[in-house]
């Protein structure tokens, strides 16, 4: 016994002896031993978290990608048709017009894919057609010049005056002046839903849409006006009359209602001279009188905001001379972007209408529309185009108009 005893001594303190002569690997056990049973466990969450990630990251990243299509497809349309053409004056019948103003349309249109319409609005002598199978072609939706018929139908109908402001939503109002300089939507919007499609068609039709504006001219079409509103899914009489959706109208149409806004009610036939003896008898043709001259103050001033500071104000870098009234549009349909401007220049020796009409992909729109009139304006005045005597009659000049039924 006291054998065993003595060896089991001898190895206790052997051992004892051995840690006490190595305290740096005893500490070394101490200090790892505690990572030791933390690294299951941190093994443990890192998988469970890679799996719970691995799980949300899939939804995510299909909802960020669907996310993106719809923006794409939302806000970057695509345009299958180009805002530049060659020859667009090909085929065009000139021996009638003006030359001057004829040569300062196609200088200011230049390689664009657009027609340019020149008119005394006195009269209804068509001045210049440059491209004529786009000028005569059955139209396309307006865009926001609809908003011109619109606003006289409203003014007419007694609904509001200039000064009368339609509320928008919360504490947004507007009035006439500032909703046409702007071309706000929502304002027209609300207007045509007060109006009824009944009104709005019937004023529509009785400023020249959905009928020829021309009296024979060769080869016009006059584009469509709808018998009934288009579904609420399309936005209705609101979007009729903000947009033009669902209607066709031409650049003749629009030249003969800017024309009578211009001679304070008259809507005359266009005609097209085709040989200078035609302009030496040239008659007036009227189509019919409209009862606007008393509403046309309230109209002209949105027409001179948005040249002055609005959606046409482009037009006043090239040309500032003389006042300009106007109205632009810009919109699209199955892949073409049309930009629409229509106005007149109100001269001391007459009045002159000009409408741009546009066609193509994105350079395409209706400031660009009033850019390339101000370029007009500018070629016309630089020749001497505004002065008595060129040809240009005075709101006044003594002319003989005839009725005509077509």
């Amino acid at each position: 016994m006291s054998k065993g005893t003595a060896l089991f001594r001898l190895v206790f303190n052997l051992s004892a002896c051995l840690l006490l002569a190595s305290p740096g690997w005893a500490a070394h056990i101490a200090s790892t031993h505690p990572p030791a049973k933390k690294t299951p466990q941190k093994i443990s969450e890192t998988q469970h978290t890679r799996r719970r990630y691995r799980h949300l990251a899939h939804p995510r990243s299909t909802a960020v990608t669907r996310v993106s299509t719809t923006t794409r497809r939302r806000y970057h349309e695509r345009f299958s048709m180009s805002s530049f053409a060659d020859d667009i004056t090909s085929g065009d019948i000139t021996a009638g017009e003006d030359l001057v103003v004829r040569q300062a349309a196609i200088d200011a249109l230049g390689n664009m894919n657009g027609t340019v319409l020149a008119i005394e609005p006195t009269s209804g002598r068509i001045l210049a057609m440059v491209n004529q199978k786009l000028a005569l072609s059955s139209g396309a939706q307006p865009c926001s010049t609809i908003k011109l018929s619109v606003a006289l139908a409203a003014l007419s109908e007694g609904l509001i005056s200039k000064e009368t402001e339609v509320s928008l939503g919360g504490r947004y109002r507007m009035n006439l002046t500032e909703a046409l300089a702007r071309s706000n939507n929502a304002y027209f919007e609300a207007l045509g839903r007060k109006l009824g499609f009944e009104k709005v068609a019937y004023y529509a039709h009785e400023y020249g849409l959905g009928e020829l504006a021309g009296y024979d001219i060769p080869g016009e079409q006059m584009g469509a006006y709808p018998d009934a509103v288009i579904p609420e899914k399309l936005g209705g009489v609101g979007k009729m009359c903000s947009f033009g959706e669902g209607v066709s109208m031409t650049p003749l149409q629009l030249g003969a209602m800017v024309s009578a806004i211009a001679n304070g009610g008259t809507l005359y036939y266009l005609q097209h001279p085709t040989a200078p003896e035609e302009v030496t008898n040239f008659e007036p043709r009227v189509k019919r009188q409209l009862d606007i001259g008393n509403v046309i103050p309230d109209l002209s001033d949105g027409m001179a905001g948005a040249v002055q500071y609005g959606t046409a104000r482009s037009l006043r870098v090239n040309f500032n001379e003389e006042e300009i009234l106007g109205k632009t549009g810009t919109c699209s349909h199955a892949g073409t972007r049309f930009g629409w401007f229509a106005s007149y220049a109100n001269t001391d020796v007459g009045r002159v209408v000009v409408v741009i009409f546009l066609e193509g992909g994105r350079p395409t729109f209706g400031p660009k529309a009033a850019e390339i009139a101000g370029r007009m304006y500018r070629n016309m005045y630089d020749h001497n185009f505004f002065i008595a005597g060129h040809g240009l009659p005075a709101d006044g000049a003594a002319m003989r108009a005839v009725s005509s039924n077509q």
